[in-house]
């Protein structure tokens, strides 16, 4: 994703398609401003949170439950993206 002096916020709703353990890496080359992603249960309970400074994370999803992917942006600048893979 690229953004251009981004500040604000972006959910997307979806499932996982097998249980298990999924790593999750957020990958940030911003020039300005800062990036994260959360990871919120159906009941949106953030269950992890990715950054600067915390860029990977673990969690155990179900493929039963629906999930959201909420980004915060304040004032980004540059690319961002987030890659998972589950075990």
């Amino acid at each position: 994703m690229t953004l251009s002096s981004c500040t604000g916020w972006v959910r997307h709703r979806g499932r996982f398609r097998e249980s298990g353990v999924y790593e999750f890496a957020f990958d940030e080359q911003l020039s300005n401003g800062d990036a994260e992603v959360s990871v919120l249960d159906e009941n949106k309970r953030q269950i992890l949170k990715l950054n600067r400074k915390y860029p990977a994370a673990k969690t155990e999803l179900d493929a039963r439950r629906r999930y959201y992917l909420r980004w915060e942006f304040e004032g980004a600048t540059g690319k961002c993206s987030l890659r998972w893979q589950g075990k």
